[in-house]
């Protein structure tokens, strides 16, 4: 798909991945970055031209029909979606670990925001000849993270939703569908299970989906989880469209 001159909101942009996929399409593109701290998001836009910040947290609903409100009232139109406000409980199964408690905080952010933003802001996608929405799962949506039980949980959902996703919209919308799923990346988000020693820049993140826009390629399994998909998944590759036909 094009990507210049689209007008393209990014939640979870304050910082890591996202930030880096504002810097990296700011200079051809209209960018807003979303967070819920406006100072944070003020100091990530200084010196990236089209970048505009609007603060809001997409796990309230109130937010979510102000934010849509705001992009529409102020830009008239939006391109891309992209779905990258992400949260994460690192911890062990036990009987004191407040585990569906952990798991409903993942899942509010993680999946359920994606699902009501992708609902709230479908109007104004499909009113363009060519929009997308990108939703950014992980590895650990594959194969889960011990550390990261519940989380794991939040972006495998997330995956099977976006499959279906991309999967209804491609009957008869202009909308295209993208998954981004990165490995451990060096990001203080993954910096208490070693993201700083061992994960991959966010700027690799960044470049390879925008390589993936603009080659129409779905599923973006960024470095390891590439190799991960080809090692164990790969033979599932046409395994939805088999039971979707």
């Amino acid at each position: 798909m094009n990507i210049t001159n689209n007008t393209i909101l990014i939640t979870g942009g304050g910082s890591g991945i996202g930030l880096e996929i504002a810097k990296a399409l700011n200079a051809t593109n209209k960018i807003i970055i979303v967070g819920r701290n406006k100072e944070k998001l003020d100091s990530a836009a200084q010196g990236l031209e089209n970048v505009s910040t609007i603060q809001a947290d997409v796990t309230h609903e109130d937010d979510i029909n102000r934010l849509y409100e705001e992009v529409k009232t102020t830009f008239g139109r939006l391109n891309i979606l992209i779905n990258n406000a992400g949260f994460a409980h690192y911890y062990t199964i036990s009987e004191n670990s407040q585990t569906h408690d952990k798991a409903w905080e993942e899942f509010t952010t993680n999946y359920f925001a994606p699902i009501r933003m992708t609902e709230k802001f479908l109007p104004l996608l499909k009113e363009q000849s060519e929009a997308a929405v990108v939703n950014v799962s992980s590895i650990v949506g594959f194969v889960p993270g011990a550390s990261l039980p519940t989380y794991s949980d939040s972006k495998a959902a997330l995956h099977s939703y976006t499959q279906v996703l991309r999967h209804q919209l491609a009957k008869d919308t202009s909308v295209k569908v993208f998954e981004l799923m990165p490995p451990l990346v060096n990001t203080d988000f993954s910096a208490e299970i070693g993201g700083k020693e061992n994960g991959i820049p966010p700027s690799v993140v960044a470049d390879d989906l925008v390589k993936a826009l603009q080659e129409n390629k779905y599923e973006v399994r960024v470095g390891f989880t590439e190799s991960l998909y080809q090692n164990f998944f790969a033979g599932t590759e046409g395994a939805f469209d088999a039971f979707n036909s």
